[in-house]
């Protein structure tokens, strides 16, 4: 793993790259979504989401590398808080990627934005992003009960969270 780690702005030539993560099946299962995006859309999206000031998305990048996408969404700043989430490319998992790349985030969020809380949803059954989470200084907040339908079942969804004070201490 290399030190050139860093989180740059989402543009549309990364449509490309993130056309082949959000048709992959597993890793969409886990954004509790189907995979099915047309390039198309991904433009669509793009574009209605640069006038959107209450989402913020970056691409991790090992140089010029992309190595996922990271956002934070539904952004509030009357109450400071805004959800999270991260998509690393199936190639570069196991390296450590999510960590890194979510403190990057948190810095942005408590010390750019000045957000109180971050938080996010992860399927329960995915140990690995919970270890992260929680090494990461999240807490588990709740359990919610067969929230999300994916594959033909509800998933429970631990919801976490993290604080401005606690990240910063």
């Amino acid at each position: 793993m290399t030190k050139q780690l860093r989180l740059r702005a989402f543009e549309e030539d990364d449509n490309i790259f993130l056309h082949r993560l959000v048709n992959d099946p597993e890793i969409m299962s886990y954004w509790f979504e189907e995979a099915y995006y047309s390039k198309t859309r991904l433009s669509e999206i793009f574009q209605k989401k640069q006038q959107d000031s209450t989402v913020r998305s970056f691409i991790l990048t090992d140089g010029e590398k992309p190595l996922g996408l990271i956002q934070l969404y539904d952004i509030d700043f009357v109450h400071r808080h805004a959800e999270y989430a991260i998509m690393i490319d199936p190639e570069a998992q196991g390296n450590g990627y999510a960590t890194i790349a979510t403190n990057l985030a948190s810095d942005y969020a408590f010390k750019v934005l000045n957000l109180h809380k971050l938080y996010l949803y992860v399927d329960e059954i995915n140990e690995k992003a919970i270890h992260i989470y929680e090494k990461c200084g999240y807490k588990r907040v709740a359990t919610l009960e067969e929230e999300f339908f994916v594959n033909g079942a509800y998933h429970n969804a631990v919801l976490m969270n993290i604080f401005q004070r606690n990240y910063l201490d």
